[in-house]
C-alpha cells in the first residue's frame, strides 16, 4: 500500500496540468524572485506564458531570470522594485506592459510576515506594515485594470494568508492586512467584473519555504502538519497549481472568492 501511495505521488510530480489557454499569457507576479513566487513564475514560464515580475531583492530576482531564460520557453523580464514606492510602481508596471504587449494576468503575491508585540507597534511601523502587505496590492490592480480591459478581460489573484483565520501570535498588522486583502477581492470583483476581469484571493497555509523554516523549528512543524487533515507540507508547487487554474480559463466564472491551500489546517 505505501509503494502505491509513493508511487501515486511521484506521477502526481510528473503529471502537472497543462492550460493551453495560459500559453502566450501576459502574466506579472511581484515578490518572484523566491519562495512561493519563485514557484509561481516557473510554473507560468514552463505553461510558455509571457513572464515578467518584480522583487526588492535584485540578487535573487536575475538569478532566476537568468536560469528560466535558458530554457526553451520565452524569457522572464526581471524589474528590481520596492513596491511600497507607488510611483515606482506605475513607472515599473508601465514598461513592463509594454514590453509584454499588455497584461492578461497578474499575481499580487508580495508580502513581508515579520513578528511584532503589540507594545512594539508605533504608528509609523503601522503605516509602513500596511504599504509592505496590502497598499501595493490596489495600486498594481489599478495600474493593470485597463490594459486588461483593453483585452477583453483578466485575471487578478491576491495573496492573503491563512494566520488570521487561526489568529496566530505576534502578527497582529500582518493579520490585518491579509484579512483586508480578502475585502480588497471582493470590491474589486464587483467593480472590474463587468470588464471580464476576475479577482480572487490565493490562501496559503503554512507552506515549506526557507523564509518560513527561520520562524518554525521541528517541534513546530509537526505541531502544524498535527493540525492539518492532510499529512505532509505543502510545497509552492503546490500554490503554484492552484494559481494556474485560477489564471487559466478553465476557471473563467470564478470570481469574487477566497480559494484556500492549507492541507486542512485548523
Amino acid at each position: 500500500m505505501t509503494g502505491d501511495r509513493d508511487l501515486l505521488q511521484r506521477t502526481s510530480e510528473r503529471a502537472r496540468a497543462r492550460y493551453p489557454s495560459l500559453a502566450g499569457k501576459r502574466v506579472i507576479v511581484t515578490g518572484g524572485g523566491s519562495g512561493i513566487g519563485a514557484a509561481l513564475v516557473e510554473a507560468f514560464a514552463g505553461q510558455k506564458a509571457h513572464v515578467a515580475f518584480v522583487d526588492i531583492r535584485g540578487d535573487d530576482g536575475e538569478a532566476l531570470a537568468e536560469r528560466l531564460g535558458a530554457g526553451d520557453g520565452p524569457a522572464p523580464l526581471f524589474r528590481t522594485l520596492d513596491l511600497t514606492d507607488v510611483d515606482a510602481l506605475r513607472r515599473t508596471f508601465a514598461e513592463m506592459e509594454a514590453a509584454l504587449g499588455g497584461v492578461d494576468v497578474l499575481i499580487n503575491n508580495a508580502a513581508n510576515d515579520d513578528r511584532h508585540a503589540v507594545a512594539d507597534v508605533t504608528p509609523a511601523y503601522w503605516d509602513e506594515r500596511m504599504a509592505v502587505n496590502l497598499r501595493h496590492q490596489f495600486f498594481a490592480a489599478q495600474a493593470v485594470a485597463p490594459a486588461m480591459a483593453r483585452a477583453g478581460g483578466g485575471a487578478i489573484l491576491n495573496f492573503g494568508s491563512i494566520s488570521w483565520h487561526l489568529a496566530l501570535a505576534d502578527l497582529v498588522l500582518y493579520q490585518t492586512a491579509k484579512a483586508a486583502i480578502e475585502g480588497l477581492t471582493r470590491g474589486l470583483a464587483r467593480d472590474l467584473g463587468r470588464q471580464g476581469i476576475r479577482v480572487n484571493t490565493i490562501v496559503p497555509g503554512n507552506v515549506q519555504t526557507p523564509r518560513q523554516e527561520k520562524w518554525y523549528t521541528p517541534e513546530g512543524e509537526a505541531e502544524i502538519v498535527a493540525a492539518q487533515c492532510l499529512d505532509g507540507r505543502i510545497q509552492p508547487d503546490d500554490v503554484a497549481a492552484l494559481v494556474l487554474f485560477l489564471a487559466s480559463d478553465d476557471a473563467r466564472m470564478c470570481t469574487g472568492h477566497d480559494y484556500f491551500i492549507d492541507a486542512g489546517w485548523r
